[in-house]
């Protein structure tokens, strides 16, 4: 365990870490477990860099597109397939934030689990040489399912068909998300894995607005609990 502590210590200086809140179109550094080693996380960087991208140009064009991947196609799309079979990583967070539209405006949630303990979200990962300097760039994509109950009260964007989720793994399934692939059996074993969380394990509550005037920025404050009169019984 010291060890483990050690290696995080080392890495988190290399990263945004700590993250109180951000959207993927920032692209933030943060620490994954991938299935080359679980006990050892390494820097990754939230975009997934396609392994056809040639220079900075083609990988800005592309970044935003890569930040999900959508769960139930990941072993199909060429975006994603590659990293399906034999690039899984794991994500921990304390929570995530959803927007929940009404009456024309927005309103911030802050989704945790009601034990408080940490959220382990299913990722894929790559793995590139920038050819303009040399660099090592290692990226993730949060893989994303069909929205739980709660989230379909929340996530209610009319721009979007459906509620999505990110992918979140029940504790006892973590290490079957790493499991390496070699046949059509353990394809099958990754897919069953990617469905919604159970609602009644999470909690969910409003914040301060995260964008224009009102937002206070990436500090813990941002997280705690702000209730809007319009909201009032939902």
């Amino acid at each position: 365990m010291r060890a483990i502590k050690e290696i995080k210590e080392n890495l988190t200086p290399l990263t945004d870490l700590p993250i109180y809140h951000t959207t993927g179109f920032s692209h933030p550094k943060l620490l994954i477990y991938t299935d080359r080693s679980s006990w050892h996380p390494e820097v990754s960087t939230w975009g997934l860099v396609l392994h056809w991208v040639k220079d900075k140009k083609q990988l800005k064009k592309l970044w935003n597109k890569t930040l999900n991947a959508r769960g139930e196609t990941i072993f199909e799309k060429p975006s994603f397939r590659e990293s399906a079979k034999n690039n899984r990583c794991l994500i921990y967070i304390d929570g995530f934030y959803e927007h929940h539209h009404f009456n024309g405006k927005t309103f911030p949630f802050y989704i945790h689990r009601k034990n408080d303990k940490p959220l382990v979200l299913a990722g894929l990962w790559s793995e590139l040489i920038d050819q303009e300097t040399g660099e090592m760039l290692n990226t993730f994509s949060i893989v994303t399912t069909k929205g739980n109950k709660l989230l379909a009260k929340i996530h209610n964007n009319p721009k979007l068909e459906g509620p999505r989720m990110a992918l979140i793994l029940p504790q006892e399934l973590e290490d079957k998300w790493l499991h390496p692939i070699e046949d059509e059996l353990d394809v099958k074993s990754i897919q069953e894995l990617i469905k919604e969380y159970p609602d009644e394990e999470l909690d969910a509550y409003t914040v301060k607005r995260l964008r224009g005037k009102e937002y206070i920025g990436n500090v813990e404050k941002v997280c705690e609990p702000f209730e809007y009169a319009e909201l009032n019984g939902l």
